[in-house]
């Protein structure tokens, strides 16, 4: 074999050897309170894949909140997958952008949702302001941290649930409904964009008496701030909040990544993605990880989306533009 032979099979060899190497990466589009799951998720599923399909896999995040980081993948920003907080924010891709084929929640089992969560308040160490229920926030003096309903799944359920409290109250009916989640939010004195913003405003500038937001955030909070910091308190009945997961069809399609997508979000139903579930404090489907954790999650009364028709009806009724949540905002700014 002459030299020149010799030197183009070895780089021919070299070059196939690099594409069999070579890592897939992938885009995980998610919303702001999801960043510590996936630090811990990411890594355990890399190992896995590799050591299933003898390929590498690398891990992209992008974090903010709900809606607006749908409203990026609608406008062009190329993610293998989202991980939302809302089913609407993934059906907003299906419809708006056309990236996810319709159908999306039968792919997986749950409705596509691994894991769940619920809203509860978390106050200021010692409770000082004797906060214990909906009712509670809603009162003079008292300032609600919570993110824009407009660009937050958080937010959103926040509303929801104050006005899902407001009707489970005695005497409760849709005015009172109304009266409390007005009287809740004329108590807001920032409306961050997202979860994480609103922790920061709550936590690092030490605005407000109470942060609503997702159980999972109160162990992010203990981990980077410290367990005696603040309590978290457990209202007398919240949401249950699903959070739904998909594949970005159009995406995975022109690159070629939909089998490392699919597995992807396979594995957060596994044993071991429900298990670093629990661990971040999300509410696992696995029986036997719910049982092994069943201590850390108490048990509360809940209502679901259900209770409004659905997260499209709630979507209607309360957020779209100039439906209830605008008309209390100018209530309230009008009051001001």
């Amino acid at each position: 074999m002459s030299l020149l032979r010799k030197l183009s099979l070895a780089l021919a060899l070299s070059s196939l050897s690099a594409l069999a190497s070579a890592d897939t990466t992938l885009l995980n589009v998610s919303y702001d309170v999801m960043r510590d799951f996936y630090k811990d998720y990411n890594p355990a599923f890399s190992k896995y894949y590799e050591a299933k399909f003898k390929d590498k896999v690398t891990i992209q995040q992008s974090h903010g909140g709900s809606s607006k980081q749908a409203r990026s993948v609608i406008d062009g920003l190329e993610a293998d997958v989202v991980t939302m907080n809302q089913s609407t924010d993934i059906d907003a891709i299906v419809e708006k952008g056309k990236q996810i084929n319709a159908g999306w929640e039968k792919k997986y089992p749950d409705e596509a949702a691994p894991f769940s969560s619920l809203q509860v308040l978390i106050v200021r160490k010692g409770n000082p302001k004797g906060i214990k229920d909906w009712a509670d926030l809603g009162k003079s003096g008292i300032q609600v941290i919570v993110p824009n309903p407009k660009t937050s799944g958080n937010g959103r359920y926040t509303f929801l649930a104050a006005w899902g409290a407001g009707l489970k109250q005695a005497g409760g009916n849709e005015a009172k409904a109304r009266e409390l989640t007005t009287a809740i939010f004329s108590n807001v004195p920032v409306l961050d964009a997202g979860g994480r913003a609103a922790t920061t405003t709550f936590m690092q500038r030490q605005i407000g008496d109470v942060l609503v937001t997702f159980e999972n955030e109160a162990e992010m909070i203990a981990r980077e701030f410290g367990r005696g910091n603040f309590e978290v308190i457990y209202p007398s009945v919240s949401i249950d909040a699903d959070l739904p997961v998909a594949v970005v069809d159009k995406v995975v399609d022109k690159k070629g990544t939909r089998k490392v997508a699919t597995e992807y979000l396979n594995y957060l139903w596994s044993p071991e993605g429900q298990e670093i579930a629990a661990q971040n404090y999300l509410r696992p489907r696995n029986a036997a990880v719910t049982a092994k954790y069943a201590k850390q999650f108490p048990s509360i009364k809940l209502f679901g989306v259900a209770e409004f028709g659905g997260l499209k009806a709630a979507q209607k009724k309360f957020f779209d533009d100039g439906a209830i949540y605008d008309q209390i905002a100018a209530e309230i700014a009008k009051k001001k």
